[in-house]
């Protein structure tokens, strides 16, 4: 019997013994489990496919109206898409082989660059037709609006140049030599940054005067140029030396 009670009461003594690292564990094992996140959802989704024209290119939306634009390089029209029912609301024909879109929201138009016919097209956005071609230089590769402005800014590689372009009236107001590559416009200061691929500069240019203010030398093979709007950063996708440049304008 005293065996047997001694062997009880050790085997009472371990267990109590083990209790509170249990206790521990189980807590350590709560607090994991509250402090792991749970898996998150997918923040995007494929919602829509929406049939275009042929090779789509260029494309932009207007946030006001919810209406999307599409370039179609090999079908040289312009798809019109509704952003409510994603469906194609319009086909426009435009110049030959449409390459960039831009939307001046403000007054629902729509800035298309031809880049064969050496053209923009002019779109009103209320009827989704053409209402003035404008010419300007060879191979107009991208285009950027000031909407304070009304003025549009167009990079023609084929001979390096930049046409400004009056909004109000469609006529073409200069003609600046700098990039030959992408634009990006800031409203703010009325500035616009051009990327000049063959030479991994930036050219600065003053909006009011349309002039080349300053010539930045960036990263090898600058294309693709925006702005920060709130900070006044210019960035530069560099597709040579794979990096990205940062610029502070207007900040010393």
């Amino acid at each position: 019997m005293k065996l047997a009670h001694r062997a009880t009461l050790l085997v009472t003594a371990a267990a109590a013994s083990l209790a509170p690292a249990a206790s521990a564990v189980t807590a350590a094992a709560s607090v994991s489990a509250a402090s792991t996140p749970p898996a998150q959802a997918s923040a995007c989704r494929v919602t829509a496919t929406v049939g275009v024209g042929g090779a789509p290119l260029g494309i932009a939306a207007n946030r006001i109206t919810n209406t999307v634009y599409v370039t179609n390089e090999t079908s040289d029209t312009v798809s019109v898409i509704s952003g409510q029912t994603n469906t194609v609301t319009a086909t426009i024909g435009v110049g030959i082989v449409p390459f960039a879109v831009a939307v001046n929201r403000k007054t629902d138009t729509i800035y298309v660059t031809n880049s064969t016919s050496g053209t923009v097209s002019v779109i009103d956005g209320q009827t989704n037709t053409v209402t003035a071609t404008v010419p300007i230089g060879t191979h107009a590769t991208d285009v950027a609006i000031n909407p304070r402005t009304s003025t549009v800014y167009v990079t023609n590689s084929g001979d390096g140049t930049v046409t400004v372009i009056n909004g109000r009236t469609n006529t073409v107001t200069a003609t600046i030599t700098a990039g030959a590559s992408s634009v990006a416009a800031d409203p703010k200061t009325s500035t616009i940054y051009t990327t000049n691929g063959p030479f991994g500069t930036v050219s600065v240019i003053d909006g009011q005067t349309n002039t080349v203010t300053a010539t930045v030398p960036v990263g090898a093979g600058p294309d693709g140029v925006t702005v920060n709007l709130n900070t006044t950063t210019v960035y530069t996708a560099n597709n040579i030396d794979n990096t990205v440049s940062v610029l502070a304008c207007g900040r010393q």
